[in-house]
């Protein structure tokens, strides 16, 4: 395990159960979905912000797991923008392009909504071992067994197929397979990723079964999952700041209730 891993663990975000954290995430996000309006998203980016020095996480790595979301956001807003809801005064207008008041409180509320909802969850999840959350689900949240060891014999594979994309071009390239034609190259590389997948899922399923990991009765855990006075805090700043989100919206009068568009 990197040093990295090991600091991120021992955060205090990282020392909380991985079921408080998902409910916490849960908790957050569907307050979210409840409206679109730049206050209710406002504040809890802000929260969470104030909140992520707690995880101790890099700026780097944190930025290498955002970026992606913070493009996608300012593109959506962006198109928003320009093909939104009109309401209000009219800026520019040409053809089916038309920017006003309307579109633009609309574009901030999804660009907002977006970070609010994606910002907690990948430093959340950026915290948790994989194997803790599985340990959560089986013991606190009583989930089969057989399900949650074969959704984490899954995941821990995720990170090999990287790897095994870097090794497939590696090798190829050295046969002088598909030194031309990116796009040809690359369905090619894709489908030969794909079935060295399915190889190894079924190596898997054989060995673990080989080891009674899909036996009927009850199973024992090498390290139970416990939940402490860290994951009340979270708990309840979950709901201190899904209400505050909420009141803050309601109070400055921009709270819209989706199904009421």
């Amino acid at each position: 395990m990197s040093l990295f891993a090991l600091d991120v663990r021992r955060s205090p975000l990282g020392r909380v159960n991985p079921v408080t954290k998902l409910g916490a995430t849960l908790v957050v996000t569907l307050t979210l979905l409840l409206s679109i309006d730049p206050v209710s998203a406002g504040i809890t980016l802000a929260a969470s912000l104030v909140l992520l020095p707690f995880s101790r996480l890099p700026v780097r790595a944190l930025w290498l797991r955002t970026w992606p979301i913070l493009i996608a956001a300012l593109i959506g807003g962006a198109a928003t923008v320009l093909y939104g809801r009109p309401s209000g005064q009219v800026y520019a207008e040409w053809g089916l392009i038309r920017i006003t008041d309307g579109s633009i409180d609309l574009a901030a509320a999804i660009v907002l909504r977006v970070l609010a909802i994606a910002i907690p969850s990948v430093v959340l999840f950026a915290t948790t071992d994989p194997t803790d959350l599985a340990d959560g689900l089986a013991q606190l949240l009583r989930l089969p067994a057989r399900f949650v060891l074969g959704a984490l014999a899954g995941l821990r594979l995720v990170g090999l197929l990287v790897t095994d994309w870097r090794e497939l071009a590696m090798a190829r390239r050295a046969r002088g397979v598909a030194d031309e034609h990116r796009i040809r190259r690359f369905f090619g590389q894709a489908f030969a990723l794909f079935v060295l997948s399915i190889r190894r899922g079924t190596k898997l399923a054989t060995a673990m079964e080989a080891r009674g990991f899909g036996a009927d009765g009850v199973r024992t855990w090498a390290r139970p999952s416990r939940l402490g006075w860290r994951d009340a805090v979270l708990a309840v700043l979950a709901v201190a700041v899904a209400a505050a989100s909420v009141a803050g919206a309601v109070l400055a009068g921009s709270w819209t209730f989706v199904f009421a568009l």
